[in-house]
């Protein structure tokens, strides 16, 4: 069944709240003490029939002054709304405070209500209608329909029905595949349930049994029910009771998150709709879904700024809230989300240069702008931003501008080409000393990049480049080879090459140069001596262990063990448990 969710709006004792009931045949306000004193405090919901047999679910808040906040929090996640005017008493204050929220949401879809028609006259009714449709023209809503109404006799109701009928149909259609974000605007505890919170679902889609976070915290869907009946599942948009399980503290203003793919942000930068940046004072309350939160607000540009905000929320770009300065009763700015993820000042004029950078910015979610703007972003960062990714991965699920991948490619070659014009003995880089050059946070994306340049044993080299052994150097490797000819597998030991002046870094550029093959620091045999170990192995009935290896090579503990080591890293061979090995298939082999 479609659901369409429509919020109340307009000064308290206008008759909101009998509207809806006129509407609904059913009782808004839940509290004994709203009923005792006429007055919504609260958020009440009530739903009657919408004319294409769907539903139409109103959220009824309260107008008084002092709840406003109360007010925000039923009005934010909701889509249209159903303002209410009272022909008898005309626009006033909470009105202009309700139409300004309105503006600052950014909501476009609207129905005028006049009610207690039938306690004004002709002329009072006409120009209570007249004045609020020109105060609601001049905001988001633009030019709206209205209806003349008493909910006290039930005059006019028929043409409102069929109005809110027009005002549903025109809607725009939710997005049922989203990922879910449903801000809690109530939360009671029910004798033998449990924790059940109940919002508005803007988008997505939730399930018995699916599972959702909520600062820090993981619960478990238990049950559903929207319009006071059990559901397998709820589609956006609609209101929804969910019963949750888990293991974290809820309250109203929080947000049910489907896992891993949102990111909670507590500075960001947005634009502003409404007062001038620099006329903003410092604190003020951001009001986002039915979350309240104290935020300092430092100007950038002339409608720019940064927020930051007392508590993280789930934000991504695009978002619409607005800034309420609760001292002085306001709402002095709407604002949209440019960036969740904003770079910090860390230099003098970064500030500047950063108001010039939002103001190309829309708040449409751009992910060949977002990716030019980082260079390189995680994809399921990206995702989380609200922003959809313009590529595939280059390595791993990192992101990367061409144009910036391209300049990291050439100063990667230019590294690479630098280390071997200044050592030729060991013109290899190591990765990971490439990885720091480029400021990369992984060594995968340094792997990525060397496409094209040999690579070995961690290092890199430029195409053509290969170590030049000194003539010194030479003739001791050559000392080497002699030895090991004559003694397969026995690696001389240190005395030897330090006898024959072999240090560590001589011997990995001897490496490089394919003169000597390194199974590890200190251990050097015969280029493909790891393929003759592995050949001599597989003759050994399997498993075998080190001892029957180190037999059947001839050779020591010292040399044995790193050699089967690096035998299993090359695949030659498999461990079968703690003490026993055996070769692998040679045709699998390399």
């Amino acid at each position: 069944m479609t659901m369409h969710v429509v919020a109340t709006a307009g000064h308290v004792d206008h008759g909101k709240s009998t509207l809806v009931r006129a509407l609904t045949g059913m009782e808004p306000d839940r509290l004994e003490e709203e009923r005792r004193r006429g007055l919504t405090i609260e958020l009440g919901f009530a739903w009657t029939a919408a004319p294409d047999g769907g539903a139409i679910a109103f959220v009824d808040v309260p107008g008084h002054e002092r709840l406003v906040t109360t007010m925000l929090a039923g009005v934010g996640p909701v889509p249209a709304v159903l303002f209410v005017v009272a022909a008898d008493q005309g626009w006033q204050r909470q009105s202009a405070e309700h139409l300004a929220v309105l503006d600052a949401l950014g909501v476009r879809h609207a129905l005028l209500a006049v009610t207690r028609c039938d306690l004004a006259g002709g002329a009072a009714v006409r120009r209570t209608r007249e004045d609020a449709l020109a105060r609601i023209a001049a905001t988001s809503l633009g030019e709206v329909e209205a209806v003349e109404v008493s909910g006290a006799t039930g005059a006019g109701l028929p043409g409102l029905r069929a109005a809110l009928g027009r005002l549903t149909a025109g809607l725009p259609a939710p997005d049922r595949d989203a990922d879910v974000r449903l801000w809690t605007d109530r939360v009671f505890t029910v004798r033998g349930r449990g924790t059940v919170v109940t919002g508005t679902l803007g988008a997505g889609t939730v399930r018995v049994g699916d599972r959702l976070a909520c600062g820090g915290g993981a619960f478990r869907v238990r049950g559903l029910q929207s319009l006071k009946e059990d559901r397998r599942e709820v589609g956006a948009v609609a209101r929804v009771a969910v019963n949750l399980h888990g293991d974290g503290e809820i309250g109203r203003g929080a947000a049910l998150l489907t896992p891993d793919r949102w990111l909670t942000a507590d500075v960001v930068d947005v634009r502003l709709r409404g007062a001038p940046a620099r006329d903003l004072p410092p604190r003020l309350t951001l009001h986002a879904g039915s979350a309240a939160v104290p935020v300092h607000v430092r100007p950038l540009g002339d409608d720019t700024a940064r927020l930051k905000l007392g508590r993280a929320l789930p934000l991504r770009v695009g978002d619409v809230a607005l800034l309420r300065d609760p001292g002085r009763h306001r709402v002095p700015a709407g604002i949209t989300v440019l960036d969740v993820r904003p770079p910090p000042f860390a230099r003098r004029g970064a500030a500047a240069a950063r108001a010039a950078e939002l103001t190309a910015l829309s708040g449409r979610p751009d992910g060949a702008a977002e990716l030019r703007r980082r260079g390189l972003v995680r994809r399921a960062e990206l995702i989380a931003m609200g922003v959809p990714p313009p590529c595939e991965p280059v390595a791993g699920d990192w992101l990367a501008d061409p144009g910036h991948w391209a300049d990291l490619r050439e100063r990667l070659v230019a590294a690479v080409e630098e280390r071997a014009r200044r050592d030729p003995a060991d013109p290899g880089l190591p990765a990971d000393a490439a990885r720091r050059a480029l400021g990369l946070p992984e060594r995968a994306l340094v792997e990525a990049l060397a496409d094209g340049l040999r690579h070995r044993d961690g290092r890199l080299y430029a195409t053509g480049a290969a170590p030049e052994l000194p003539p010194r150097v030479r003739a001791a490797v050559d000392a080497v080879r002699r030895d090991l000819a004559a003694a397969p597998f026995h690696a001389p030991d240190a005395n030897r090459l330090a006898e024959l002046g072999l240090t560590p870094k001589l011997l990995a550029a001897a490496a490089a140069a394919g003169a000597l093959l390194k199974v590890a620091d200190g251990i050097v045999l015969l280029p493909g001596d790891d393929a003759r170990a592995a050949a001599r192995l597989a003759e050994l009935d399997p498993p075998f262990t080190l001892s029957e290896a180190r037999r059947a090579l001839g050779i020591t503990r010292r040399t044995a063990v790193p050699l089967l080591e690096h035998l299993d890293a090359r695949g030659y061979t498999v461990r079968v448990d703690d003490r026993r090995r055996r070769c692998r298939d040679p045709e699998r082999t390399p």
